[in-house]
């Protein structure tokens, strides 16, 4: 499907591929990965053709369509529904000729292009999609202007979505979305028909959609087989063996260098000395394990203070003079508390922060916090209230005056800000640079409570763990909101939800409140189709039970048909899938042509046979469901 050839990409002078090659199979869904500024939106903009490439090549089969998740918003009066159509071009161009046409040869091809692409079932998967990343049904029917930046990047997707490009290439799709979203996402890309390349931080998001793993890696691309937690076991492995053969040959080339500075100089062993010496020179060294540098994260440790250290009493809290955006919140929060707000945007979790912070007073009720209780406070728009021209270490000055330079540095420190990056402009550092300054100011004078509302979003994945692990070592409150289920699922040990104006305790895990969302779902959806249907009587849903056991009874044979190849196509693809894996092992081609050939031999029957197999399904399926 995707052939990128001896590959090479800079930025300036900063050499970011050289001589990268990788093939990609059609179907294939892969997550790219590597630190921040390895290059990997770069690429992704190279394979689109809107990058300039410095040597090499990017190839895909002829008439296969692309498309990106653009970083800029649509915009315009036009409804949501309708953008989202739009994307579809063909339909859109086809509809209008069918309006147009008086050919009856050329109508008849439009009508049956249209029904080859669905076009009429266009609106219904438009509205499932936009709902899934949600926007309900009148939210659908509004003009794009209507809505902020972070809600209009959410149709950008909804239309790249709804295109089915056959590459859909996808550059960290999740950092607009909340949690409930995030989900949806995980589950409508697990089930892509085209081949996806996704760039991504979110380890779970990886896991669950990621089939292969493409690393940045000293300039190259490496491919490996399985999903993101495998990837990180192949590649330490690797490492190990790398450094184990390393030092195997160190130990070996001493020893025969041993032996030819004893007996170079005898008569009698110069030529064994000669003759070792030439075995040394010819001997290819390997090379040595380039460990990554890893951020550290490290919150210092707050003065402890008695429970509780905040009570919420009937608190309403909102805007100005307006109605209360969260009212009759009844809550307590214990030095020891690590809370997740789970719910989705616009339903108030940005404003508990506030209020939480102080940001925010109560309309009415009472929030009670001891004195000297301290509140450090992360916001993703705080990073736009940095001074570009200002280091980090002048914006500690300007919040602590009074404390040493010696201590502002270690604070710094804390956040691996080492002297260089300590006295480096901000407008030089990375996103994730900046979101890392963003905490050691907001701990700088150890508070009780973090407050984190979205921390993650420009942090690799590296620094993410590197995040979990400040974060379970601290010994204050915390309050986290994110779209990161990994992030939640290891730090969080409870769940408030955020929903209908208030605040409530959900008793379960993640797990569980998934479950909760798919119902909701579920829910909505019978809601809908009883709307749009007229409700049947009891005399009906009789009639209707007594059909429907007849039409199980003459349809058996053919749903046991539907169940047996969905088996057989469980188990071929389980065998492509461990044919793909050896394909890929370096190992394999070591063994020789005869080996190869015939594991491309195999796998070429298999993917046959699932075609067939995927043809037969699809006939099955066609007559189970065509009206009597």
């Amino acid at each position: 499907m995707l052939h990128i050839n001896g590959l090479t990409l800079r930025v300036g002078a900063r050499v970011l591929l050289q001589d990268a090659t990788v093939a990609l199979p059609k179907g294939e869904r892969v997550g790219v990965v590597g630190r921040n500024g390895s290059g990997k939106s770069t690429l992704l903009k190279a394979i689109m053709g809107e990058f300039p490439i410095d040597g090499g090549s990017i190839s895909l089969p002829r008439g296969e369509t692309m498309g990106l998740l653009r970083q800029h918003a649509p915009d315009g009066g036009d409804s949501l529904i309708n953008v989202v159509l739009a994307a579809d071009q063909e339909r859109a161009a086809l509809l209008e000729e069918a309006e147009t046409c008086d050919d009856p040869h050329r109508i008849a091809e439009v009508h049956t292009r249209l029904a080859d692409i669905d076009a009429h079932g266009a609106p219904a998967r438009a509205a499932r999609i936009l709902s899934g990343l949600g926007f309900d049904e009148q939210a659908q029917a509004r003009p794009v202007s209507d809505f902020s930046g972070g809600w209009r990047m959410r149709v950008a997707l909804a239309a790249l979505l709804f295109s089915r490009p056959d590459l859909l290439l996808l550059d960290e799709p999740s950092n607009h979305l909340d949690l409930e979203a995030t989900l949806w996402l995980e589950g409508f890309l697990q089930n892509y028909p085209g081949t996806l390349l996704l760039v991504s931080h979110d380890r779970r998001l990886l896991n669950a959609v990621a089939r292969k793993i493409l690393h940045f890696e000293e300039q190259r691309l490496v491919l490996y087989s399985g999903n993101y937690d495998r990837f990180q076991r192949t590649r330490r492995e690797k490492m190990e063996r790398q450094a184990a053969l390393q030092t195997k040959q160190l130990a070996q080339r001493r020893h025969i260098q041993s032996f030819v500075d004893r007996f170079r100089a005898k008569a009698t062993k110069a030529r064994q000395a000669q003759s070792r010496l030439k075995m040394l020179e010819r001997m290819e060294p390997i090379a040595s394990v380039v460990e990554e540098t890893t951020i550290s994260f490290d919150f210092p440790k707050p003065e402890p203070l008695s429970p509780p250290i905040l009570t919420l009493e009937d608190c309403n809290v909102g805007y100005t003079s307006g109605q209360p955006v969260l009212r009759g919140l009844n809550l307590r929060v214990d030095m020891d508390d690590r809370i997740a707000l789970l719910g989705a945007n616009g339903n108030g979790k940005s404003t508990f922060m506030r209020l939480i912070s102080g940001r925010l007073k109560p309309q009415s009720g009472k929030l009670v916090r001891p004195s000297k209780l301290k509140v450090g406070y992360f916001a993703q728009e705080q990073a736009e209230e940095l001074d570009l021209k200002a280091t980090p270490l002048e914006h500690m000055l300007r919040l602590s005056p009074m404390a040493t330079e010696t201590k502002l540095r270690s604070q710094l420190g804390r956040f691996g800000f080492g002297a260089d990056k300590a006295d480096t402009k901000v407008e030089k550092l990375s996103g994730g640079e900046r979101a890392r300054l963003l905490f050691a100011l907001m701990s700088r004078e150890a508070p009780q409570i973090l407050l984190l509302d979205e921390p993650t979003n420009h942090l690799d994945v590296d620094s993410r763990d590197a995040l979990v692990q400040a974060l379970n070592g601290y010994d204050g409150a915390l309050i986290l909101v994110t779209h990161d289920p990994h992030l939640i699922e290891l730090v969080a040990d409870r769940l408030w939800i955020v929903k209908d104006g208030g605040v409530e305790s959900f008793d379960g895990d993640l797990g569980d409140y998934e479950r909760l969302l798919t119902e909701q779902r579920r829910a909505e959806r019978e809601r809908k189709r009883a709307q749009d249907g007229k409700a049947p009587t009891g005399d009906q849903r009789k009639k209707d039970r007594k059909a429907g056991a007849q039409a199980r009874a003459a349809t058996a044979n053919l749903r046991k048909q539907i169940a047996d190849t969905e088996a057989r196509l469980q188990k071929l693809t389980k065998a492509r899938d461990i044919l793909e894996a050896r394909l890929a092992d370096p190992a394999t081609y070591d063994a020789g042509a005869d080996k190869l050939t015939d594991l491309q031999r195999q796998h070429a029957d298999i993917t046959r046979a699932i075609e067939k197999a995927e043809e037969a399904w699809l006939e099955a399926q066609a007559e189970l469901e065509s009206p009597a």
